[in-house]
C-alpha cells in the first residue's frame, strides 16, 4: 500500500510539476498571473479527445498536435487581450484570465456536460516490480514529465535564448537594442507556457475522464505549488511539484483525512518562514 500510494503521489507530482512549470514560465518571464491555466489544461485533454473521435488522430499524434493548438489559442489571447495589461497592476491580468477560464469552462460544459468522456489507454498493461505493480502508462507519464521539465529548465537557464528571456523581463529596451524582437519573444513565451498546460492535459486524458471540471479541480493546488516553490522560479516549480505529490501520497497512507489539505498546510508554513518561497528571492 505504501509503494502504491508513493506511485500515485509521483503521478500527481508529475502533473503538478508540468502545470506549475507553465505557470512559473509565464509569471517569471511575463509577470502575468495566468488563472486560465487550469482551463488550458482541460483544453489539452479535450483537443486530444476531439482529435481522436472526430479526426481519428491517435494519442501519439495528439501528444504533439494538442499542445500546439492550445498554445496557438494562448498566443491569440496574449496578442488580443493580455498585451494591453502589461503596464497595469497584476490584479488586472488575474481578473482577465479568471474570467476567460470561466468562459472556456462554460463553453465546454454546455457542449459536453460535466459527466466526463473516456479516453482509451494507449499503453495498457504493466510490470510487476515485486514490491508493487507499475502500470505502463503511468510510468510513461512520469518519464515524459521529467523530460519536458528538465528540457525546459535547460533551455531557460543554460542557453542564449533563456538569457534573452530573463533579460527581457528586467530591461526590455536594452534587449530590443540588440536586435531582439521582444514583443514576439514575449508572445511565444506565453504560448509555450500555455502549451505546457495542454501537454499535461493530453497526459491526463487516459488516466482521468476528460471533463470540463478537471482544470478547476487542479488549478488551486497548482497555484499553491508555485507559491511554495517561489513565484517565477523554474527549478522551484519542478522540484516542489514532485516533492508535494510524494508528500500527498504519503499522507494518504498515514493520515488519509489530511491528504486533501496537506499541500495548503505546507504552503502556510513556508509563507510564514520564507514568504518568497523555497526557491524564490525576495524583491
Amino acid at each position: 500500500m505504501l509503494f502504491g500510494q508513493l506511485m500515485l503521489g509521483l503521478i500527481n507530482g508529475a502533473f503538478y510539476a508540468v502545470l506549475s512549470l507553465g505557470l512559473a514560465v509565464i509569471f517569471g518571464l511575463l509577470n502575468v498571473i495566468n488563472f486560465t491555466h487550469g482551463a488550458q489544461y482541460m483544453m489539452g485533454a479535450f483537443v486530444a479527445y476531439i482529435l481522436l473521435v472526430v479526426f481519428g488522430v491517435p494519442y501519439w499524434g495528439a501528444l504533439v498536435l494538442a499542445p500546439v493548438i492550445v498554445g496557438a489559442v494562448g498566443i491569440v489571447i496574449e496578442r488580443t487581450m493580455l498585451r494591453r495589461l502589461y503596464h497595469l497592476d497584476h490584479l488586472y491580468g488575474l481578473l482577465l484570465t479568471f474570467g476567460l477560464a470561466l468562459i472556456i469552462e462554460g463553453l465546454f460544459r454546455s457542449q459536453y456536460g460535466v459527466s466526463g468522456q473516456p479516453y482509451p489507454n494507449p499503453l495498457p498493461g504493466g510490470t510487476n516490480l515485486g514490491f508493487m505493480f507499475l502500470p505502463t502508462y503511468r510510468g510513461w507519464v512520469v518519464v515524459a514529465s521529467l523530460v519536458v521539465c528538465f528540457g525546459t529548465w535547460l533551455v531557460i537557464e543554460r542557453t542564449k535564448l533563456g538569457s534573452y528571456l530573463r533579460a527581457a523581463t528586467e530591461r526590455p529596451d536594452l534587449v530590443q537594442a540588440f536586435g531582439v524582437n521582444v514583443p514576439l519573444m514575449i508572445t511565444l513565451t506565453y504560448g509555450f507556457g500555455v502549451a505546457l498546460a495542454g501537454f499535461a492535459g493530453v497526459l491526463a486524458a487516459p488516466i482521468y475522464q476528460v471533463s470540463p471540471l478537471m482544470g478547476a479541480n487542479l488549478i488551486i493546488v497548482v497555484f499553491a505549488v508555485v507559491v511554495i516553490g517561489g513565484m517565477g522560479s523554474i527549478l522551484g516549480a519542478i522540484v516542489t511539484g514532485y516533492a508535494l505529490g510524494i508528500v500527498e501520497g504519503l499522507t494518504r497512507v498515514f493520515w488519509p483525512e489530511a491528504s486533501s489539505t496537506v499541500i495548503f498546510v505546507v504552503m502556510a508554513i513556508v509563507l510564514l518562514v520564507k514568504p518568497a518561497g523555497l526557491f524564490g528571492t525576495a524583491k
